[in-house]
Parts: structure tokens; C-alpha cells; sequence
């Protein structure tokens, strides 16, 4: 049975699966040209919500921005278009991807007067690494292929041909029994997964790392943090190299994908207890709650798929605190 949805948005309009197409001349299949984002929809007591979806837009349009590709339809429009391929398909717990790319026009680099198209498809996915990552975490290897360094690629933009890179990565851990590949920047220090950004937790302390590791600034990082720092974690930003990692009481990754999933091992070395830790499984509970509107705090992350519940919610948003502060 297939993961996708029957329908898609395709450069503006809901048509079935199978009528998306492109050429294989496009100059995206071969070059890479293109850009995309993943996002997440959730069930919630008032319907189906897509999580953070203006963030990711606006992270879609910066990324074709610094790719100067000009895309031919506004956030409003994008933002609309993953709405309707929600309520189109009757989604209730989905993956959404939007993308755009050149198409053919000439197979030169340079795309000159390559035709963008978009596209926005939805998905049947569950946890990313496993339903029982969540719980029992993952077991990650170093990688040999290290993180491209700002510059070689914009490590700020979320651009098809770069993840190649995290192709490589991942690719390499799973020939080796591994659950995901941990790549290392170009100074040697801990850069991100294949497709997430890491935290490590050190007596009561969050610790993650920044831009200049070479990282892709991810909405769910932005997200945890700001959900730590309000449940009273110190959240510490700066470099990390393995041998922190090793020894920290807790790690995991964070994506929209992979949500909050505690890393257990690396290298056959357990971390900390080789299981989830506390501080992280809080985290991963009040992260679930935020994206399926159990949090009232956090109403204004959710954009409803039904309009009337936008603006019912967020009347109701009191911005009472959530939780009990952490002991520091």
C-alpha cells in the first residue's frame, strides 16, 4: 500500500498522483536544483492543525531566495496550498512536503529560463526512525562524510542538491547496522544528523549547537528550546565534539520528521543510561502536547485546517505557563 495521499497540489492546482509529472530533461533531476520543507500535520481536539506551517514556509521562500529562484506563488498561497491537500485528502496525522524546482528548459548549469514549478504532496508517515525510537532511542555511528562548510553550500537553506550529503550519511550507518549517521563539520566538531539537529543534556543543562557548526537552523530545535527555557532548563548554545556527547547524561535528535527521539548509543557506546532519559522524555511530552494543541500555551504554533477553528483557539490561547519549572 502506498504512504501518499491520492491527491496533490501541483503548481497551483489539486490533481491526482499520478498526473504530477515533469520531464526527465528537468533541470532539478539533474542538478539538484531544487528546494523543499517537511511539515507536520496533527490531530487535535478541533480538527487536524498543521504545526509551525508559516515558519516552514518562510524558511521555503528563504531557501529559494538564496538559491535566486524565483517562485512563482506567495506564502499566502503556499501556506493555502498545504491546507488544501490536508482537507483534500481527509489527512488527520500526515507529513507535508512542499517543493520547487526547475524544470526543463536548457541542461546548461545555469537554469536561465527554466520554468519553477511547485508541488505540495502529503504523506502517510509515522515516527521517522521507528515508532519504538521514541521510547528505546537510537543507535548512531559517526559518519566518515563530514557536514559541507557555509562555504561550499548555504548550510541556512534547505536545497535538494545538498542532502546528498545526508544521503551519504545515513547510507553508510544503516550498511553498518546502524539507526542514523552523525556528521561531523569540517573543524571536527559534532555538526547534526542526517536530517535532524542534536541536544545533549549534561546535569540538568541542555547543550546544542549553532549556525557556524554547520547546521540547518531547524523549526523543531527553535521549538524545543523555546519549550526547555519555559519549563525552566538552561539551554547552553555552542560547539560540541564527540567526547561531550559521550559522556552526557542524555542526547537526542530533534526534526520535524523525528520529532524529539533520544539517541542510546553511539558507536556502540552507550549515553548515559543507553535509553530515554528523563529530561528528554519530559521534553518529548511537552513537545507532543504543543503540536497536538493539549498545550494552550502554544495554540498560536498550530495553524487548523478548518478556518473557524483559527480564530476560536486563539481566543482561548490564556498564555497560562505549562508545567512546573525544572530544578537548575
Amino acid at each position: 500500500m502506498p504512504n501518499h495521499c491520492e491527491k496533490i497540489w501541483f503548481n497551483g492546482k489539486i490533481v491526482n498522483w499520478d498526473q504530477a509529472t515533469t520531464h526527465v530533461m528537468s533541470h532539478g533531476l539533474h542538478y539538484g536544483s531544487g528546494i523543499f520543507e517537511g511539515v507536520k500535520c496533527y490531530t487535535t481536539s478541533e480538527g487536524p492543525a498543521i504545526f509551525k506551517v508559516h515558519d516552514h514556509i518562510d524558511r521555503f521562500l528563504t531557501s529559494a531566495k538564496i538559491y535566486r529562484m524565483p517562485t512563482p506563488f506567495s506564502k499566502e498561497e503556499l501556506v493555502q496550498g498545504c491546507l488544501d491537500i490536508i482537507k483534500e485528502n481527509g489527512v488527520e496525522n500526515g507529513y507535508i512536503r512542499p517543493v520547487a524546482f526547475y524544470g526543463y528548459d536548457t541542461l546548461g548549469v545555469h537554469p536561465k529560463d527554466c520554468p519553477v514549478q511547485v508541488s505540495i504532496g502529503a504523506f502517510d508517515w509515522g515516527a521517522y526512525l521507528g515508532q519504538d525510537a521514541l521510547v528505546k532511542g537510537v543507535r548512531v555511528t559517526v559518519s566518515p562524510w563530514r557536514k559541507f562548510h557555509s562555504s561550499s553550500f548555504p548550510t541556512t537553506a534547505k536545497a535538494n542538491g545538498q542532502y546528498l550529503n545526508s544521503m551519504l550519511a545515513v547510507q553508510d550507518a544503516k550498511s553498518k547496522g546502524f539507526d542514523e549517521g552523525l556528521l561531523l563539520n569540517q573543524e571536527g566538531t559534532i555538526a547534526e544528523g542526517a536530517g535532524q539537529n542534536i541536544f545533549l543534556v549534561k546535569n540538568g543543562k541542555l547543550y546544542t549547537n549553532e549556525e557556524d557548526s554547520s547546521i540547518l537552523m531547524g523549526i523543531t530545535r527553535e521549538t524545543v528550546i523555546k519549550i526547555a527555557r519555559d519549563l525552566g532548563y538552561k539551554v547552553r548554545i555552542g560547539r560540541l565534539s564527540v567526547g561531550q556527547l559521550l559522556s552526557a547524561d542524555e542526547a537526542f535528535f530533534t526534526g520535524t520528521a523525528s520529532e524529539v527521539t533520544p539517541i542510546r548509543e553511539l558507536d556502540q557506546r552507550p549515553v548515559g543510561s543507553g535509553g530515554r532519559g528523563p529530561i528528554t522524555e519530559r521534553l518529548q511530552t511537552a513537545y507532543m502536547d504543543a503540536v497536538h494543541g493539549r498545550n494552550p500555551k502554544y495554540t498560536s504554533w498550530l495553524t487548523y485546517v478548518h478556518p473557524a477553528s483559527n480564530n476560536d483557539l486563539a481566543n482561548k490561547n490564556d498564555g497560562s505557563s505549562y508545567g512546573a519549572s525544572a530544578q537548575v
